[in-house]
């Protein structure tokens, strides 16, 4: 177990002047409170909050940093240890107290789901960040030692904690620019995810470890050579590439781990800026560069405060070698990112320019108030957090980051949501381009607006920030209301007419008001937007105003009709609430029984069904879901698409047919596809199955079979 001698050693070398008080006294405390508690290791829990503190004291934070960091358990385990936040006011601050506050999670609170519990955590957790940077750092932390010791988790239990690390604290810390963190968290993530590939990779790297060395060393040494002639004292650095980006390179180029060419990359850490852009000069004329591989993150850093030149050449071998270029400074700053502006140093405020950098901090907190809906809020952060970030200028000159693939449609939201919504065309460059064109890096963006234009539902399908598909959304909401209100109103005067009941009268009456109320609605108008929606049918309205036998008598015909209906149809699928409507499922998606779903209304089609997590879903108005679940006991197979990538042999489309229909799964179209450069053969299939569980069994089997290196479903 570490000790908290060491914590304060390096506390001290950071800052002479660092309080090593409130450090030793929440030490002190933290060994009080967690007696007798022990971790799934075995090791006493006290273990815990020191290596969380020796992480922070790695990221050179402030002590009452370090002292959170030793105390940011005590009131999550209050159970146990019977500390309240006045309790650590009182002895350690209102600063120290507020931190540990922001760290811990609410898993005392009730939540419907853990999804919900997982979004509200996240949700509480970016208000506090936002509130004080502090409490992410510690957070961070917390997870990096969490995820080091995964190993003593149920193997369920550590996939769910690498998702959610993968998915959210991986990319904060890369926003952030800590990129050891990231790069740590994602391969111990990725380990736990997909142990087949990543053990492939590792034992590739491994393997060639001696070559590289020789290979690192021989490179190395003529850099240092054309820099030492040119007077210009550097250091150069040879380096892998973690193990997850070499996978995710794979994955999204198609590659195989031979075709991937910068699993080693170069360093040259210099003195000044100009020195910088000297070496660059240099090494161009000693190995021709790739054009389109130059970025200049100097004269433009990232959001994250990271500054360096990159470069790709064609190196001594003929070989494509990737380096990157920077100052001293500049290298702190890639490796501790936020930290190392670090402004709240005993008791300082944090620079407000360093605030500034970090603006995308605050566009999370406002971006999470629209959502209240977890699947839908986790989703956008997973956006937020994941921009393979573009820079643009406005007209004036001003700098604005995007995320790669973004429209004009996203910079006129990035400006004013008035000037969004107002928004028919725009220039690059002083050039007219249409609003689908996506920004590249450099672009100086003109937007052109009209008074009176509204946004359109199109825009949906070329926008990229969640800034601009919320904005959008909530227009076409309420002019979708508008429209649900005046149709709904006059399906409901139709409904009660044929029944001889006055509607505008029975609106007007108490027994409405009850009515409301027993849909679990609000208001009147809820009531009647929900029919214009097609959630409610005029016919469930009229009958709560009908006399009781006719009621029933009404219930029973339209109970038979409805039974007839569905014997016919076997959709498979109840619409809660709703039974007389068409269900069909979505092609994008193409759910099985057993995935999580949800329903949207469309006008004309009834309700189709999307998985949760599908895109199309996500980008469609919240008022058309409506709740949908699984039907019991119907026999029946649905259509899915699955792809195969594999080593090419003779005999393997064969072993893939003989081991889908060993699973008595149906195959309802086949193609392959072959990649001659590497041998590769792509096969997509489309398969019957009953549900989740005969798919994971069908996509196992298909993984042992010889050469297969990748089995993933898919969509269309």
């Amino acid at each position: 177990m570490i000790r908290i001698n060491d914590i304060i050693d390096r506390a001290v070398d950071v800052n002479p002047d660092a309080d090593i008080d409130i450090i030793n006294r929440a030490y002190i405390y933290s060994a009080r409170v967690h007696q007798g508690q022990m971790r799934l290791s075995g090791e006493p829990y006290l273990s815990h909050p020191l290596e969380v503190a020796k992480i922070l004291a790695d990221m050179n934070l402030d002590s009452t940093s370090i002292a959170a960091g030793l105390l940011h358990d005590v009131i999550e385990d209050a159970e146990a240890t019977r500390v309240t936040p006045e309790d650590l006011k009182s002895m350690f601050g209102k600063e120290v107290a507020h931190i540990v506050s922001g760290v811990t999670k609410l898993s005392v609170l009730p939540f419907s789901s853990a999804q919900a519990r997982q979004a509200e955590s996240i949700r509480k957790m970016i208000l506090a960040m936002a509130d004080d940077i502090r409490v992410i750092l510690i957070k961070l932390a917390d997870r990096l030692h969490n995820m080091r010791t995964l190993q003593y988790h149920k193997s369920a239990k550590r996939k769910e904690i690498a998702q959610e690390t993968l998915d959210i604290y991986a990319p904060i810390a890369g926003r952030l620019g800590i990129y050891w963190v990231k790069k740590e968290l994602e391969d111990i993530a990725f380990m736990n995810l997909n142990y087949g590939e990543y053990s492939k990779i590792l034992s590739r790297l491994n393997k060639g470890r001696q070559e590289s060395e020789k290979y690192i060393e021989t490179v190395k040494t003529l850099i240092q050579k054309k820099m030492e002639a040119s007077q210009l004292k550097c250091e150069v650095l040879g380096r892998y590439k973690h193990i997850y980006s070499v996978y995710q390179k794979m994955i999204s180029q198609n590659l195989s781990f031979e075709e991937i060419y910068d699993v080693i990359a170069f360093r040259i850490i210099l003195s000044t800026i100009p020195q910088c852009y000297e070496a660059l000069g240099i090494l161009h004329s000693m190995w021709k560069p790739i054009a389109a591989k130059f970025k200049d993150y100097i004269a433009v850093p990232k959001p994250n405060m990271y500054q360096s030149l990159h470069t790709t050449v064609i190196g001594p071998y003929g070989e494509r070698v990737e380096i990157q270029i920077r100052t001293w400074e500049m290298d702190k700053v890639a490796k501790s990112g936020i930290a190392a502006h670090w402004g709240y140093k005993e008791g300082k405020k944090m620079d407000e320019t360093i605030l500034k950098r970090f603006s995308w901090i605050q566009n999370l907190v406002e971006n999470q108030e629209n959502f209240r809906d977890p699947s839908e809020f986790l989703e956008n952060v997973r956006i937020d957090l994941f921009p393979d970030e573009i820079y643009v200028f406005t007209p004036r000159g001003e700098i604005k980051s995007l995320p790669k693939g973004a429209t004009p449609i996203d910079f006129a939201y990035l400006i004013h949501t008035e000037v969004g919504n107002q928004c028919t065309g725009a220039k690059i460059d002083g050039r007219m381009v249409s609003l689908k064109h996506e920004l590249k890096t450099g672009n100086i963006v003109e937007i052109i607006t009209t008074k009176g234009h509204h946004p359109s539902k199109d825009w949906l399908n070329y926008t990229k920030t969640v800034k601009a598909r919320t904005k959008i959304r909530q227009w076409i909401k309420a002019q979708e209301k508008e429209r649900s209100l005046s149709l709904g109103r006059e399906m409901c005067e139709k409904a009660f007419r044929k029944h001889r009941l006055n509607f505008s009268e029975r609106s007007k009456s108490p027994a409405m008001e009850t009515v409301v109320g027993e849909f679990g609605l609000k208001s009147l108008e809820d009531l009647i937007a929900s029919v214009g929606y097609g959630k409610i049918t005029p016919l469930q309205v009229v009958r709560k105003f009908l006399p009781k036998p006719e009621a029933e008598e009404e219930a029973l015909l339209t109970k038979g009709v409805e039974k007839r209906e569905r014997k016919k149809t076997k959709e498979g699928v109840i619409v809660k609430g709703v039974d007389d409507i068409l269900v069909r499922f979505a092609k994008c998606c193409r759910p099985v029984r057993g995935d999580a779903v949800t329903g949207y209304i469309t006008r004309g089609y009834g309700v189709t069904i999307h998985r949760t997590q599908c895109i199309n879903a996500l980008k469609m108005n919240p008022e058309r879901q409506i709740e949908v679940e699984w039907a019991p006991e119907t026999i029946e197979t649905f259509p899915v698409k699955i792809r195969v990538r594999a080593l090419d042999r003779v005999g393997l489309l064969a072993d893939l047919a003989a081991n889908i229909s060993k699973n008595a799964a149906n195959i309802l179209s086949a193609r392959s596809e072959n990649r001659s450069d590497d041998e590769t053969v792509t096969s997509f299939f489309t398969i019957s199955v009953e549900n989740t569980t005969h798919l994971d069994r069908v996509l196992a089997d298909i993984r042992r079979i010889k050469n297969v290196q990748e089995v993933v479903r898919i969509g269309r």
